[in-house]
């Protein structure tokens, strides 16, 4: 079975083996699926997903685990408006239904939180009520509810959330159902009448069920061994299993960032499979490679695979797998997809700012196809100066739109700093973007010139992009000897004799990075940052606590609650923030990771870091822009 070959669920057919899978988007117009979800799920049918299963809805308004978390019963037009678009595409469209019990909110909602036991989430440490039996029955009618107004909204059915954060799992483990009663002594029981309510309100509709698999606490949570029998019970019900892991005791295991090898649940999905009967089970787990999905295939690790994160970078992923041609690789960061959190960010990517924003006028560019079919223009090439993340997107835009471009960069290689930014350890995925970007310059033929400064009259009379990245900025402590390597420089050099101190005012992922480059060269090492807790900015990654982790075991001393006031030979001074006390602490070398200035040289059209440093994501999009201003 092909990856891009079509696959029968119950009595739909989906076009590929292809699942795009529920997720938060933040999109919604209060508690609606809006046009912003139409626009954003159609992309991605277009682009060849066989099964789209749209973001949870709370099945009972007894739930709002996020301000913008839809609301089943208010999801009807939103629901038919993502059938509607996505039919002509013959994708099978499917409502994601759940209740995030315990590990909810009532922030929002201002009610109490309900659970199987008065057992207090791990993360909010809010105390939940104890669910009697008009709230179960309540329950159990608003999922059936839910799913009639779904299947008559025009969607071919539903799937059912029993996975990381929902109520489902949270009768199903003994983590958090501790009752004493049917839903206790069984705890399957709760499922499988939610199941019999829903199937009977969908009749032979499309019924999908995503089940956490491994909690990752065998001390009392479900394990692989205890799934499977939770699968045998109901596999005979349902039309397809996703299978996932995770719970509220690891957050960051269900949708780890690119420290996670792709395709953890590969051994997991396997053993679950052999359990499921004919019933059909989908691969989940950070595969954003076709190749992977299909070898999953090949092996018999599952009969569909989720590829998510994958389609929010590339939305063609398996148009393109169809005809061969390169799809814009997912890293994995979790920079932009990830926005379960208080600034209620839309979810988009640092590689295709057009993800979440398919309403806006952002210049969509063509990518499918070959480029000897663009019709080149007769005009003056464009000059884009700077081979950067920015640079190399304005150029793939303007030459993917007919224009004759030509990019000049003064390094031997392209990719500017998210070419150094792969080197920082853990980040090394990221080069799988800048090659992807550096692929498509070269095969829509852009004139590119390496090793090579734009000179003053090659600027005159032409359109000219201007990306040429940044520079070290400032420092804010007194150097009085010693020795002070920018992020850059490092990377660069060799690694310094003796013990180093690496400065992270930011507590982003650069400082963390390179302490954990440094402590694995062997190398005594600290990081210092004025923050209660190193890399404070991961946890919007959902990396902080593993980060955390990773430097302990590396050896790493975390000076924390500390400011960097001088470089002296041989050792630094420390300030504690609360006590303004200083110490010292020996130091051969400071690697110093604050923020950097924009390099601004030149004249022309200024994209990127030579704006303002920041991240790729800005990057791409300015150069994206840039691009579709352009003439």
């Amino acid at each position: 079975m092909k990856l891009v070959h079509p696959v029968r669920l119950g009595r739909a057919e989906a076009p590929s083996r292809v699942l795009f899978g529920p997720h938060e988007t933040n999109l919604g117009r209060e508690r609606d699926i809006s046009d912003r979800h139409v626009a954003y799920y159609a992309a991605r049918a277009a682009g060849g997903t066989g099964v789209l299963v749209t973001e949870i809805a709370s099945a009972h308004d007894s739930d709002r685990p996020y301000e913008r978390a839809p609301l089943a019963s208010r999801c009807g037009p939103g629901w038919a408006a993502v059938a509607e678009a996505c039919r002509p595409h013959g994708t099978v469209v499917l409502a994601g239904l759940g209740h995030s019990g315990s590990q909810g909110s009532s922030a929002f909602s201002q009610q109490v939180l309900w659970a199987p036991s008065r057992v207090a989430d791990v993360a909010s440490r809010e105390m939940p009520m104890e669910m009697e039996q008009p709230e179960i029955s309540a329950l159990v009618g608003g999922f059936a509810d839910a799913a009639r107004l779904a299947v008559d909204s025009g969607v071919h059915g539903v799937e059912l959330n029993a996975g990381q954060f929902s109520l489902l799992r949270q009768f199903l483990s003994g983590l958090t159902n501790q009752r004493g009663d049917d839903y206790g002594t069984d705890r399957t029981r709760l499922l499988r009448e939610v199941v019999a309510a829903v199937r009977e309100a969908i009749g032979d509709g499309v019924l999908g069920l995503r089940l956490s698999c491994d909690e990752l606490a065998p001390w009392a949570g479900i394990t692989p061994e205890a799934a499977s029998g939770i699968v045998e019970s109901i596999r005979d019900e349902v039309d397809y299993l996703a299978v996932v892991r995770g719970s509220a005791m690891g957050t960051s295991a269900t949708r780890p960032d690119l420290h996670t090898e792709p395709g953890f649940n590969i051994d997991l999905c396997r053993g679950i499979r052999e359990s499921a009967g004919d019933t059909p089970v989908v691969l989940q787990g950070s595969v954003v490679d076709p190749g992977q999905a299909q070898w999953a295939l090949d092996d018999g690790v599952a009969d569909l695979v989720e590829m998510t994160r994958a389609q929010i970078a590339d939305p063609d992923l398996v148009a393109k797998t169809r005809e061969g041609v390169p799809v814009r690789p997912c890293v994995l960061c979790n920079q932009k997809c990830s926005v379960r959190d208080n600034r209620n960010p839309l979810v988009t990517c640092i590689g295709n700012p057009t993800a979440g924003h398919e309403t806006d006028e952002i210049p969509i560019s063509m990518e499918i196809g070959d480029p000897s079919s663009i019709e080149i223009a007769s005009s003056e090439p464009a000059l884009v100066v700077g081979g950067g993340p920015a640079g190399l997107e304005a150029a793939r835009v303007l030459a993917s739109r007919g224009r004759r471009v030509e990019l000049v960069e003064r390094d031997e290689r392209l990719g500017g700093m998210a070419r150094t930014a792969a080197e920082v350890a853990g980040r090394g995925r990221l080069l799988g973007l800048v090659e992807w970007l550096e692929g498509e310059v070269r095969r829509l033929g852009v004139q590119v010139r390496t090793g090579s400064e734009a000179g003053p009259d090659e600027l005159d009379g032409r359109e000219v992009v201007v990306a040429t990245g940044s520079a070290p900025g400032p420092w804010n402590f007194k150097v009085d000897g010693g020795v002070v390597l920018d992020v850059v420089e490092l990377l660069s050099g060799g690694t310094p004799d003796g013990p180093v101190v690496v400065h992270d005012p930011v507590g982003d992922f650069v400082g963390v990075g390179i302490a954990e480059l440094l402590a694995g060269r062997g190398v005594e090492t600290a990081i210092v940052t004025q923050d209660q807790v190193v890399g404070t900015q991961l946890a919007l990654t959902g990396d902080l606590a593993d980060a955390n982790a990773r430097l302990q075991r590396a050896g790493v001393a975390l000076e924390k609650r500390s400011l960097l006031r001088e470089v002296r030979d041989g050792h630094v001074v420390l300030e504690d923030v609360f006590t303004a006390e200083t110490r010292e602490r020996p130091a051969a070398a400071v690697v110093h990771c604050g923020h950097r200035l924009p390099d601004q040289r030149l004249a022309g059209l200024p994209i990127g870091d030579c704006v303002a440093p920041r991240t790729i994501h800005e990057a791409v999009l300015e150069g994206r822009r840039a691009a579709g201003g352009l003439r």
